[in-house]
């Protein structure tokens, strides 16, 4: 049996880890092909804010799913301290004593083998299967291998690849930057916005794209202005536009939801509700879409809840919260008697344009006979003495 062997720490699994593999499975047609994520590199750190070993192999799952017979091994994850690629070769040689090793690396680490931890038992043990990126990598490539066959009797195949050229410690700067979602697979852009891995932000047209397939077509033209409006008046008022765009995008992410499924939501995310929430699914909505949000998207405690309140209001709220309350109400598609008055007040005194707004909110709430919200109540009492 053929065994291609393909490790590294995968921090994250990009593209270009995937088109080497699949470049492998297509050049070598192995019976059986491992990719093993490592648990400790032996010759560099793992940079703060990575994933575990374990959340590293999910991610590699995630990424290396369309590779024809690509199996993740936990074989070095589950193994203590660092990760020698001679120990892991131990391993296999115990399991498959009879079968050939293919051992898959990149011209620079062919350069450098004679460095490796063992690399004598390894060439004995393992023929190699050098990825080539360009001619002239070819030609240094043939040049060495050459010198280690005569010097060691080394097994060395050479694989023609057109590499995409990108490095994992350059993406994980571009995610921090909000950047870089091209760079890697969807699922796995995905789970790294979801647990904020490497302290990475979502690139807002990603987001855009994500948060509007929950919404009605006729709310994402609000949805937008809301946006738009947000990074207006956090540039007006210090706050960061990028952090209330996130917010703007996501604020009404389960406004579509019906009452019976803003309910399973709230089951779901064990959300608290009293009597006059679960008569209004439009109450539901901010509590059930923050909650979804954190999920999804692993938005922060501020834009968590900066959309938690930005249907009732509350007393004392942040800036970024009073700027989601506000640039819901006043985004360009909102048309009510009193909303320009309300728009220039909101450039001009933010604290008393909530309390214009919230006064707007009771009055609107009580023509229809209906009992306004006590957190509106409160907040509108709080603004008022403010003001």
């Amino acid at each position: 049996m053929k065994i291609a062997v393909y490790g590294g720490s995968f921090n994250p699994p990009h593209l270009g880890h995937t088109e080497a593999a699949r470049t492998v499975a297509e050049a070598l047609r192995p019976d059986k092909f491992l990719i093993i994520p490592d648990n400790l590199p032996p010759h560099k750190e793992m940079e703060e804010d990575s994933p575990t070993p374990e959340q590293r192999m999910d991610l590699c799952k995630l990424a290396f799913a369309g590779i024809p017979g690509a199996e993740i091994s936990d074989m070095e994850i589950n193994r203590e301290g660092k990760s020698y690629t001679a120990d892991t070769v131990d391993r296999l040689r115990a399991l498959y004593p009879e079968d050939e090793l293919f051992l898959v690396m990149g011209t620079d680490m062919l350069l450098s083998f004679e460095q490796w931890y063992r690399f004598r038992y390894l060439l004995e043990q393992c023929t190699l299967a050098v990825l080539a990126r360009t001619e002239e990598d070819g030609d240094a490539i043939r040049t060495h291998a050459g010198y280690m066959e005569r010097e060691y009797g080394a097994r060395i195949v050479i694989l023609p690849h057109a590499p995409l050229e990108m490095s994992s410690s350059d993406i994980r700067e571009r995610l921090k930057v909000r950047l870089g979602s091209e760079l890697l697979d969807d699922g796995v852009y995905s789970q790294i916005i979801r647990c904020r891995y490497y302290n990475a932000q979502p690139e807002l047209s990603w987001l855009r794209e994500k948060a509007y397939a929950y919404l009605k077509p006729k709310r994402i033209a609000h949805v937008a202005g809301c946006e738009s409006e947000a990074v207006r008046l956090a540039m007006r008022w210090g706050e960061d536009p990028e952090t209330a765009a996130e917010a703007g995008i996501l604020h009404d992410i389960t406004k579509k939801l019906n009452f019976d499924e803003q309910l399973i939501l709230c089951g779901k995310y064990d959300i608290i509700n009293d009597n006059l929430e679960l008569k209004s699914p439009k109450l539901l909505h901010a509590k059930t879409g923050a909650a979804l949000a954190r999920d999804l998207f692993g938005v922060s405690d501020r834009v968590y809840e900066a959309i938690r309140w930005h249907t009732t209001g509350k007393p004392d709220m942040t800036l970024l919260e009073k700027i989601i309350y506000l640039a819901d109400y006043i985004e360009p598609t909102r048309d009510f008697p009193g909303v320009e008055k309300l728009r220039e007040l909101c450039y001009e005194d933010i604290d008393e344009a909530m309390a214009l707004g919230l006064s707007m909110s009771l009055e609107d709430i009580r023509s229809y006979g209906e009992e306004p919200y006590k957190d509106t109540v409160e907040a509108c009492r709080w603004y008022s003495r403010e003001e």
